[in-house]
């Protein structure tokens, strides 16, 4: 962390009980809401996944990395204690340095997470964007994005392993692309954590700007920043529109400028602020959640961005209210205006 950027330090709001539900987008949300509710089914997918090793992983950053504490890397280690205090963390996982040049962080670990960044990572920020990124990790943590992530990664490789089998690779590849779209909305879902933890989101919004410029703040723009993601969004025409589906097809992340504006937006919409005031679901409450209740709250949510959106493709899904028989029923009129306009 560089001692020039260090801000002084500002209050938070701690957020005491608070579920992870609150930072989760809705189609995270919906997802997990039902695999919470399915009794037996984590350890179905811990079965699945064991070719990751937790132990063992632990053991490998243990002798290979830094952890974390109060001698040493202290200053992070108070940056990440206070992040999780503002999140409510009950127990605060373990968090190790270690060397790389790429900024990145992770977050390992089924039944006893832990977190991992980069010293890239930190030699880039400075303490309220580390502060975000922690909280993001954290976020991961809490709501156990871990485990199903691990499901993730076993699914790839068995679509490796079965290569030869046409459709079974067809089916765990559609497996694998709904997988990918939870993940880029998993990750949403920690960049609103990670804003919960700072409460700054101009500091949000410099952590984007710098992860995608490797670090030139000074040459970068905020507001064009978050314009290219606009022109990102309305780019082109269908064609553009099929590209971005394949660009991202095999993407567990959304792209940085787009993951700026979603977390703007999160914030203009008034959420973060009502959650701030207190507005927000408890870790009491969480038993009772509606499985009915979250999946429409999930549709609700990719309706409402086609509704926004001005891509091409999602505005035509939009003006089908983004129903089957909408899209069948718009094909069938094109088709049939087509063959009516070459028979005169």
């Amino acid at each position: 962390m560089s001692e020039t950027e260090d801000r002084p330090a500002r209050a938070r709001i701690t957020l005491t009980g608070v579920s992870s539900r609150a930072w989760e987008h809705p189609a995270d949300r919906g997802a997990l809401v039902a695999v919470r509710q399915l009794k037996g089914f984590d350890v179905v997918l811990r079965k699945l996944s064991g070719l990751i090793n937790e132990r063992a992983l632990r053991l490998v950053f243990l002798g290979s990395a830094v952890r974390a504490g109060d001698r040493q890397f202290p200053k992070v280690h108070r940056v990440f204690a206070e992040a999780a205090a503002t999140l409510d963390v009950r127990e605060l996982p373990e968090l190790y340095v270690m060397t790389g040049p790429m900024p990145n962080a992770m977050c390992i670990g089924l039944d006893k997470p832990f977190i991992v960044v980069n010293s890239g990572l930190i030699d880039l920020l400075d303490e309220e964007e580390l502060r975000f990124v922690l909280g993001h990790e954290l976020g991961h943590a809490q709501s156990g994005h871990a485990l199903y992530q691990s499901v993730l990664l076993f699914l790839i490789r068995l679509s490796n392993v079965i290569a030869w089998m046409p459709l079974g690779v067809l089916g765990i590849r559609a497996i694998i692309a709904a997988l990918m779209e939870w993940s880029r909305k998993a990750e949403l879902s920690g960049d609103r954590a990670g804003l919960l933890a700072c409460q700054d989101p101009a500091a949000a919004l410099r952590t984007h700007m710098k992860l995608a410029s490797g670090g030139h703040l000074d040459d970068v723009d905020a507001t064009a920043f978050l314009a290219q993601a606009a022109e990102y969004d309305a780019a082109g025409d269908l064609r553009d529109s099929v590209l971005k589906l394949l660009l991202l097809e095999a993407r567990s992340h959304p792209f940085l400028a787009i993951r700026a504006a979603e977390l703007r937006h999160w914030v203009d919409q008034g959420d973060y602020g009502r959650m701030l005031a207190g507005d927000y679901p408890r870790r009491e409450d969480d038993g009772s959640a509606s499985m009915s209740a979250e999946a429409r709250n999930a549709a609700d949510s990719y309706k409402e961005a086609f509704a926004r959106s001005q891509d091409p493709l999602a505005k035509i899904l939009s003006d089908l209210g983004g129903t089957v028989d909408g899209v069948r029923d718009k094909v069938t009129g094109w088709f049939g205006n087509r063959s009516g306009s070459s028979r005169n």
